[in-house]
């Protein structure tokens, strides 16, 4: 099977590392990718817009939504494409006030009840999972591909399947209508493969 071109929703590593504008100028440079998530959790909020600043002209470059994780006001001050909000962050609704019709997608975990908040509040995407264990983040809530045909049924909004995706089962998660796959630790944790080297094994 091979996929639709654009399939990735490229989540960024914990930390900034010395080659990581590099790696992130290749990987993207691969045109599978749709979305890239920066995700820093324990940095500062000026350290976070530089970063965010250097990482937005790199997106837009090769044409990839620029999405921040957890902080609209963030997303808003760097002019992002959107932002990513967990079930502890702000609402979307007050999130939609400050970014009007930028992205803002929304973490779902297993729940078709979250699921049909986030999409009675317009969000523009759901997130799905965890499918699979994952290095990440610690894994609270293991979600079946029977959630994701239940919650496809729901909308046609764009479902990103994630949690602990690697190469080899991916294929069932776009095989059963997941229309992005958030992927992290297989591109940048990857023990046997270089980032651009990882990303190329998903076809």
């Amino acid at each position: 099977m091979k996929s639709k071109a654009k399939f990735i929703y490229l989540i960024s590593p914990n930390k900034i590392y010395p080659n990581f504008y590099k790696d992130l100028k290749k990987i993207l440079g691969t045109k599978k990718i749709q979305f890239f998530q920066l995700r820093l959790k324990k940095i500062s909020k000026n350290k976070l817009i530089n970063i965010s600043k250097k990482v937005k002209r790199i997106c837009k470059k090769y044409n990839v939504k620029f999405i921040i994780n957890d902080d609209p006001m963030v997303a808003k001050s760097v002019d992002a494409d959107g932002c990513h909000l967990g079930q502890k962050d702000m609402n979307i609704i007050d999130a939609r006030k400050l970014l009007k019709n930028k992205i803002i997608g929304v973490t779902c975990n297993n729940s078709i009840k979250k699921a049909k908040e986030a999409l009675k509040n317009n969000a523009d995407y759901i997130a799905l999972g965890a499918f699979n264990l994952s290095k990440t983040k610690i894994v609270k809530h293991l979600a079946t591909i029977k959630d994701l045909k239940k919650i496809r049924k729901l909308s046609k909004k764009p479902i990103i399947a994630i949690g602990g995706i690697n190469q080899k089962n991916y294929k069932k998660l776009l095989l059963n209508k997941a229309d992005f796959l958030a992927i992290s630790s297989f591109i940048w944790k990857n023990k046997n493969l270089k980032p651009l080297e990882a990303i190329k094994k998903l076809q």
